[in-house]
């Protein structure tokens, strides 16, 4: 069975008709597989990498409605169709190689657990020279980054609907990607949180545009990340847009891919201008360039 394209126009009525009066039965019986995107697996976003930071394209195969899935208690994005559903595994940076678990429920079946492996990855090491008072916070820029940490926390736990209908992602911004995903940051001689997205480098002012249709959930003006913008594309994938000069959308609005977000800056913790972009999928930030067609 080849890996789960999502488009409208698919498989055959016949086909159709043909299977999905077996799939109440195959349903439970199907052995869970992972779905391996190749180069020749031409319009499959994002991309099977199952190392922290990426994305687990897990197979669930037929059924006559779409399953549940969990990674813990956080939903899964499941996409798909009755021929073939397909949950999306946003694997955490923090998550160490080896055996990890999903649970998958069809209709009212049993909850059934399923297994993947996590294989390592090595990412490169950065270091850079910032304002010290960025890196040694003072009690006041403290107690604000923890506010704005919990205000941020609920924003990433969003799980909307309708679930998004292509995962094939534009680049938000023109320009040099500056910083790969997964960097170990150093500020200072100091070892933070590793590096949560994809830094494109582009002079202040460079239009910001959607890389997917999505919702504003979020804009403000943050310590570390400036002035940023969270877009909600449905199902728990998230893009977090941020060091922007200006916000030229609101909290509700709609957006269509390509339409403005706003304007590449140098607000927050930065060295000089450019975009900061996340993605986010399963409350799990991971690499931007899985959702890229190159």
């Amino acid at each position: 069975m080849k890996p789960t394209v999502f488009a409208t126009d698919r498989q055959a009525l016949t086909r159709r008709s043909t299977l999905l009066g077996a799939c109440g039965l195959l349903a439970l019986g199907a052995a869970p597989r992972a779905l391996a995107a190749t180069p020749t697996d031409a319009g499959v976003w994002p991309v099977d990498s199952q190392v922290p930071g990426g994305v687990a394209r897990l197979s669930l195969g037929p059924a006559a409605s779409r399953p549940r899935a969990y990674a813990g208690e956080v939903p899964l994005l499941v996409l798909g169709d009755p021929i073939e559903w397909t949950a999306l595994v946003g694997i955490p940076l923090a998550a160490e190689p080896g055996e990890a678990h999903v649970t998958v429920q069809f209709d009212d079946s049993a909850v059934r657990r399923m297994a993947y492996t996590v294989a390592p990855k090595r990412y490169a090491e950065q270091s850079l020279k910032v304002e010290p008072k960025s890196v040694d916070l003072s009690p006041e820029d403290l107690a604000r980054f923890e506010r704005e940490r919990d205000h941020q926390q609920a924003v990433m736990a969003t799980f909307s609907e309708p679930l998004p209908t292509a995962l094939r992602m534009a680049v938000p911004a023109p320009g040099r990607r500056s910083s790969s995903f997964g960097l170990r940051r150093v500020f200072n001689g100091q070892a933070r949180s590793p590096h949560s997205g994809m830094d494109i480098a582009a002079p202040t002012g460079t239009p910001v545009l959607a890389p997917l249709p999505g919702r504003v959930i979020d804009t403000g003006d943050y310590f570390f990340n400036g002035r940023t913008v969270w877009l909600d594309h449905g199902g728990g994938l998230l893009s977090m847009l941020c060091h922007l000069s200006a916000i030229d959308a609101k909290t509700g609005d709609g957006l269509n891919t390509g339409e403005r977000i706003g304007a590449v800056g140098a607000t927050g913790r930065v060295t000089g201008p450019h975009l900061h972009w996340s993605v986010m999928l399963n409350r799990a930030m991971v690499d931007p360039a899985l959702f890229l067609a190159g």
